[in-house]
């Protein structure tokens, strides 16, 4: 299938809403958790549903629909799709697991090197800079970015043959 214009491209754009969208949804979820808006979770990384997640899976899905499922183009985006996972709630996960980790050791030896100055009666001192925490997901958050993701391509091509 050949694209007159960026705006025609179908795949590119099914990714992009999903995405958008699934980084917006992740407002009211924590506020259905915390009872507090956090608009910064428009753009962090993890928490539910995976936006990562959603845009891999829109776009496999989209290019399976328009360019076909048994196209080489497929293939290369599934991949893609399955690394993403993959790599979410693998690798990225355990790396914020360790930053949570590494972020209670600097908090307690601040803590204790704050006690030993007060003994000493000496100025308090910060704890530096704190390490991102939340990097990847849990599996039940990449499940529902998968589906979510895969929603947005059927939805948005069910608009775009029209």
């Amino acid at each position: 299938m050949y694209y007159t214009s960026i705006l025609d491209n179908y795949p590119l754009w099914a990714s992009l809403t999903a995405i958008t969208l699934a980084q917006c949804l992740k407002v009211p979820w924590n506020f259905s958790i915390t009872r507090k808006w956090d608009w910064t979770w428009l753009f962090n990384t993890g928490g539910m549903p995976s936006g990562h997640t959603a845009a891999v899976t829109s776009l496999a899905t989209a290019v399976g629909l328009w360019e076909g499922w048994g196209s080489p183009l497929f293939a290369v985006t599934t991949i893609l799709a399955i690394i993403v996972m993959y790599d979410a709630t693998g690798v990225r996960r355990q790396a914020g697991m360790q930053a949570q980790v590494l972020n209670r050791l600097a908090q307690d030896f601040t803590q204790l090197m704050e006690e030993l100055r007060h003994i000493k009666h000496k100025s308090r001192h910060e704890t530096g800079v704190k390490l991102k925490e939340i990097l990847g997901h849990q599996p039940i958050e990449v499940f529902f970015g998968a589906w979510f993701g895969i929603g947005v391509a059927l939805i948005l091509y069910g608009l775009w043959i029209r």
